[in-house]
Parts: structure tokens; C-alpha cells; sequence
């Protein structure tokens, strides 16, 4: 990586992991269309395999030059704050899109589906039972990782550490309910658009904890191996309004989806 310090921005050496990743994601998406048409996925999983090693890669060297190398300095921290809140902002209206569909469809059902919501033959999940639980997991994740966050602000290790497992360990029982409620489900993502809609924007955002939930394992095992400090710890920032989102997302979700379009 680049060791120029007579500028504040953010110029980096020659890498190969943007052509990597392009070829990943080639791979990848022609996987899919070989699995699609030929029942064989052995390309996407190597598409699959590819992407995530260039991620890892790409990712340690970001580490390394904004732990050990001293090149995130504040100009270009301020501009890693920017693009995490861009990229937030466009996930907002990647769910809005979600939304949309399922309230269009749910205010004014079609005569298709017997002018009804939910559409008649669809045996929904009672809001008060797992959704209710996987709130009250969400809601309490937010406030771990909001104690690991002030545990890192006043230097102590082992309640950020603490706050962190716990997170992680939230996020983990948050997925397997929801895997356990997707294989207890009477309906499927090809039953009219209340089943797309509903495995859709649950789906998406179960995709999205996961991530979330990688996110800040990743941050565990930095925070473990002292990356972080008071003063700079953007990626664990990062982390947490990622998460926090997520927690936002889902509330949205469980009102619209489990409760009122109940």
C-alpha cells in the first residue's frame, strides 16, 4: 500500500483484487445461468470461492493499512464515514422497494386474489410468537452492541469484548428461528404475491443479519488482537450502525408484515 504522506487523501497501490473481484462476480452470475439451465452449480460455487477470498484479501489489506500503516488519517476517515451512510441510505430504499409491493398489493388485493388480504388458502404466522421473539432479540442485540461501543470509548477491553459475543450470539439465534419459521411456513415464495413479497423482504433481511452478524465477528477477532482504540475504530462504527439498521428494518417489518398484514 502506499506510504506517501505529503497529501491527506487516500491513494492506494496497485491491487489486484478489483480485477479478482470482477472475475468472481463473472463467474459467479454465469454459474448461475449454467445451474439454471444445466442443473450443474460446480461453476457458481467457484464463483462463489473466488469472490470470498478476494473479500478476505481485500479486506486485510484495509486493516492493515488503517491499523498498522497509518494511512487512515482523518480526510480520509471522514470520507469512510460518507460512503457507510450512502451505502446505508441506498439499503433504505433497497427495503422501500419491498414495502412498496406489499403494501400495494395488501391495501388494494386484486380480484385474482379474491379481493382479499391475506389471499384466501394462505395460513399466516401469529405475529405474537417467533416474530415476536426475534424482536425482542433484535431489540436486545442493539443494546449490546451499543455497550460494547461504549465499553470500547472508555478503553475497556473486556466489556467491549463482552458486548460484542453477545451481539454475535444474538444475531446466530435470531437466524435459526427464522430458518426454523421458513421450514414450519404453510406457503411458499411462489404462493401469489403474498408469499413473494413476505419471503422477499424476510429473506433479505435474514441475508442482511447475516452479514451483519460476520461483520462484527470480524470485529471481535480485531478487537482481540488490540486493532482498535478509543480514537479510532471506524470499522467497528461501521459495524454497529450497520446493525443498528438492520434492528430498524426488522421493526418496520414486523409491524407491516407480521402484524398489520396479518
Amino acid at each position: 500500500m502506499s506510504t506517501h504522506s505529503n497529501h491527506p487523501f487516500h491513494l492506494v497501490d496497485y491491487s489486484p483484487w478489483p480485477l479478482t473481484g470482477a472475475i468472481g462476480a463473472f463467474t459467479m452470475v454465469s454459474g448461475l445461468v449454467k445451474w439454471f439451465h444445466q442443473y450443474d452449480n460446480s461453476l457458481f460455487i467457484l464463483g462463489n470461492v473466488i469472490t470470498l477470498l478476494t473479500m478476505y484479501q481485500w479486506w486485510r489489506d484495509i486493516s492493515r493499512e488503517g491499523t498498522f500503516q497509518g494511512l487512515h488519517t482523518f480526510n480520509v476517515t471522514l470520507g469512510l464515514r460518507w460512503g457507510m451512510i450512502l451505502f446505508i441510505v441506498s439499503e433504505v430504499f433497497f427495503f422501500v422497494s419491498f414495502f412498496w409491493a406489499f403494501f400495494h398489493s395488501s391495501l388494494s388485493p386484486t380480484i385474482e386474489l379474491g379481493s382479499l388480504w391475506p389471499p384466501m388458502g394462505i395460513l399466516i404466522f401469529n405475529p405474537f410468537q417467533v416474530p415476536l421473539l426475534n424482536t425482542a432479540i433484535l431489540l436486545t442485540s442493539g443494546v449490546t452492541v451499543t455497550w460494547a461501543h461504549h465499553g470500547l470509548m472508555e478503553n475497556n477491553h473486556s466489556q467491549t469484548l463482552q458486548g460484542l459475543f453477545f451481539t454475535i450470539l444474538l444475531g446466530i439465534y435470531f437466524t435459526i428461528l427464522q430458518a426454523y419459521e421458513y421450514m414450519e411456513a404453510s406457503f411458499s415464495i411462489a404462493d401469489a404475491v403474498y408469499g413473494s413479497t413476505f419471503f422477499m423482504a424476510t429473506g433479505f433481511h435474514g441475508l442482511h443479519v447475516l452479514i451483519g452478524t460476520t461483520f462484527l465477528a470480524v470485529c471481535m477477532f480485531r478487537h482481540m488482537n488490540n486493532h482498535f482504540s478509543n480514537s479510532h475504530h471506524f470499522g467497528f462504527e461501521a459495524a454497529a450502525w450497520y446493525w443498528h439498521f438492520v434492528d430498524v428494518v426488522w421493526l418496520f417489518l414486523y409491524v407491516s408484515i407480521y402484524w398489520w398484514g396479518s
